[in-house]
């Protein structure tokens, strides 16, 4: 048998061994220290923003994101919809109420009309998500959010390395959040970022992602022997520099990881173009997709359970998208999102990493079309 083909896959090495012995080596390997700093000094540049800031996680960033630009228990926010779960649980752990929008169907992130039909008079924000990756339609949000008078918060869990009409993602709302979760286009294992050009907005998210403090690098060298006091509610929500210094070796790749995931995807576009039974994922106009994943349609007519489970019996990772929120118990009742919820129970991802060879990437596609095509997986 075939070696396995991983659904996602680090790219890591001796780089990033060399970037954590020098943190060893500074001897502060906690979080918020001199190697976070710098971290946070270049992905700003990578982002497009004047401030940013190394969380634990994506979700985290959310949180503090919310937090920092006033949200209160009894708003409610407008949340895309097809999304992993920490977008609408940040909103809860904001106290407000995420009212979830569909979604395009060729693109997958928030519909602005869904998005406007969705505001009310307690709605004070949306967060729009970039789907794998993929930016949003940030000029058209934009527009709905200044005419309603609301803030506008861009997850940019997967989209490290995109753009939108030539501005990098991060800089394309008020306050941006990213991933650097094992699957994500660069990664640490774990951790996040927010990033903005609003400075209340960062320092807002700075004492309160260091338990309500001043993080205690601030501290160092002072003449005297300061003693913080703690004057509102914060949380642990920090980087720590170990995760740092590799993110710091992550970005110097992140050009080249981009590059190599563009081309696998074109590559499957390639080999998979002609293939009726699945619906390949598309880049639109004027955007730069990194491609975190690479996600099929199965055509309604295929078991995609049986689908995932002949890929997995011959060796090739795969899984499902990701979520329709409202379709999830925790949320409660929510009104029906029916392209959201199709794309929730088609959308199934095939291998895509920097790390996939030729050889594999027409596996994959001659294993997809072998499977698509036999009649035991029909529905």
């Amino acid at each position: 048998m075939n070696d396995p083909i991983a659904l996602g896959q680090p790219t890591v090495g001796a780089e990033e061994l060399a970037a954590v012995q020098r943190v060893f080596d500074s001897g502060w390997l906690s979080g918020a220290g001199p190697t976070c700093q710098e971290f946070e000094r270049r992905f700003a540049g990578t982002a497009g923003t004047t401030h940013a800031l190394a969380t634990s996680n994506c979700g985290s960033s959310l949180h503090l994101a919310l937090l920092a630009l006033g949200v209160e228990p009894g708003d409610e926010v407008v949340v895309a919809d097809y999304t992993f779960p920490a977008t609408g649980h940040s909103v809860m752990w904001a106290g407000a109420t995420p009212v979830f929008a569909d979604v395009r169907q060729d693109i997958w992130s928030i519909d602005p009309d869904s998005a406007q039909a969705s505001i009310t008079e307690r709605t004070v924000g949306i967060v729009a998500v970039d789907p794998f990756g993929q930016p949003a339609d940030y000029d058209e949000l934009r527009a709905l959010a200044d005419r309603h008078g609301l803030f506008l918060v861009e997850d940019a869990a997967c989209a490290a390395g995109a753009s939108y009409k030539g501005r990098p993602a991060g800089s394309l709302a008020d306050i941006a959040c990213f991933s650097f979760h094992g699957r994500k286009g660069i990664t640490a294992g774990e951790g996040g970022a927010l990033a903005t050009d609003n400075p209340e907005w960062a320092e807002t998210a700075r004492k309160l992602h260091t338990y309500g403090i001043a993080p205690a690098l601030s501290r160092e060298g002072a003449a005297t022997l300061p003693v913080p006091s703690f004057d509102a509610l914060g949380y642990n929500y920090r980087m720590s520099d170990v995760q740092a210094g590799i993110m710091l070796a992550q970005l110097d790749r992140l050009p080249d990881l981009v590059a190599r995931r563009r081309a696998v995807a074109a590559r499957y576009a390639e080999l998979m173009g002609d293939v009726e039974q699945v619906e390949l994922p598309v880049e639109a106009p004027e955007r730069v997709h990194p491609w975190q994943s690479y996600v099929v349609a199965v055509r309604p007519e295929l078991d995609r359970g049986k689908v995932a489970l002949e890929l997995r019996a011959r060796g090739i990772g795969c899984n499902f998208g990701t979520y329709a929120s409202h379709e999830q118990p925790v949320y409660g009742e929510q009104k029906p999102l029916p392209v959201s919820a199709d794309l929730f129970a088609r959308h199934l991802a095939i291998p895509m990493h920097a790390n996939l060879t030729e050889a594999e990437v027409e596996r994959v596609a001659s294993t997809v079309r072998e499977i698509v095509g036999l009649d035991s997986v029909g529905a």
